[in-house]
């Protein structure tokens, strides 16, 4: 049966529809590997229940069972235009608000499932007084990329993102709403393209305090800094080697299912407020890993160590004369408090929240989907979609 939120826009150009689908052998390999894969005998620091050095031995050990014994993979249809794949609610709406969506890593569209079934169970079609488009990045499980003859940076990913939204029939405008890498290409679309009318992220890391705003913090303000400095002290080395190693930590990951699932199911443990069920992150893991995406999706680490634009405070990202929302969730990697934010564009929206960590849309999808509901309420405030 057709999803009726599946209609395309009557301006869409160059869409097709695309299945997702793992071959047999894909997953004989997937099993072999996993089986003959071996989990390193319990050491002290691999013992420790809180995971202050990472993942357990016994969580790994166990992670594996389920995976090669019980977990089955099951993924939704959805579209593709040319190389770059994307899941999505359209609406029949004319006056539909077109609301892009970017993940970053080690997300995926699987992030926002969720969210878009909370659409799905308050909307149908007619009513529905936005679209939502959930693309993967380039490099990211079925879209592709990045070249292996030319280099790939994230100003090439926004355009390429831009140019979606364009063959949607979105060129008239969008607003643009993202975490992680997702925010960063958020920023480069409201800086660069008329397209993006305006933005709402819920990860925004500075450089440095503001000038003359650290002294003044509240003390939740205070902890929230904390965290992001305690951080970037003993959480943060993964980034160094996506950034200056990026060849031998995607090889290694590539050859590996089991080193992969310990890679990312660490972060799926220690970014979240709670910690997400195994089915989540298998289905995660099992995505990368039948994608190759490891290897293809850690560019936009580079930038950070080849001194281009990487955090959210540098000049050329200020937020200009466009609506800006920030969503504040307490167990960000670096939360920023709204003060700092709103020295690097004009905000116009803010809400802070009680629970909920880096993956926003995933964790805490009804108070995320209430959030751009109203940010969404602002821009029409503003008349800037007719």
């Amino acid at each position: 049966m057709t999803d009726p939120f599946s209609a395309l826009p009557a301006a869409a150009k160059s869409i097709e529809p695309f299945t997702i689908s793992v071959s047999d052998s894909d997953i004989s390999e997937l099993q072999i590997l996993l089986k003959h894969s071996r989990v390193a005998p319990p050491s002290y620091e691999s013992s420790q229940e809180d995971r202050r050095y990472g993942v357990t031995a016994s969580w790994l050990a166990n992670a594996k069972d389920i995976w090669l014994n019980n977990f089955d993979c099951c993924i939704v249809d959805n579209n593709d235009t040319f190389n770059m794949h994307f899941v999505a609610l359209f609406s029949k709406n004319p006056d539909a608000i077109p609301l892009l969506c970017l993940h970053g890593w080690p997300g995926s569209f699987l992030e926002f499932l969720p969210l878009m079934s909370n659409v799905k169970s308050e909307y149908d079609p007619s009513n529905l007084p936005y679209h939502v488009i959930v693309p993967s990045l380039p490099g990211y499980t079925f879209s592709s990329g990045p070249p292996a003859h030319r280099n790939l940076d994230t100003r090439d990913a926004t355009r390429i993102i831009d140019k979606l939204m364009s063959n949607l029939g979105f060129e008239a405008g969008y607003l643009v709403t993202g975490g992680d890498i997702g925010s960063r290409i958020a920023r480069l679309l409201a800086a660069n393209y008329d397209s993006c009318k305006g933005i709402h992220i819920n990860f925004c890391p500075l450089r440095s305090p503001p000038a003359n705003l650290e002294d003044s913090l509240s003390e939740p303000d205070r902890q929230l800094v904390e965290r992001g400095r305690n951080f970037l002290t003993t959480g943060a080395a993964y980034a160094m080697e996506h950034g200056t190693r990026t060849s031998t930590i995607g090889l290694i990951l590539s050859s590996s299912p089991l080193a992969l699932l310990a890679w990312i199911g660490e972060k799926f443990l220690e970014w979240t407020d709670e910690d997400p069920s195994l089915d989540t992150m298998l289905e995660a893991v099992s995505l990368y890993w039948y994608t190759s995406t490891i290897s293809r999706c850690l560019y936009p680490y580079r930038e950070r160590f080849e001194g281009k634009t990487h955090l959210h405070d540098a000049p050329e990202l200020h937020v200009k004369d466009k609506p800006f929302g920030y969503s504040l969730f307490p167990k960000e990697l670096i939360p920023s408090p709204k003060a700092w934010v709103e020295t690097t564009g004009d905000l116009e929206f803010f809400k802070e929240h009680s629970k909920g960590g880096h993956f926003a849309a995933m964790e805490r999808p009804k108070e995320m989907l209430e959030d751009l509901e109203a940010f969404m309420d602002v821009v029409r405030a503003k008349g800037l979609f007719k």
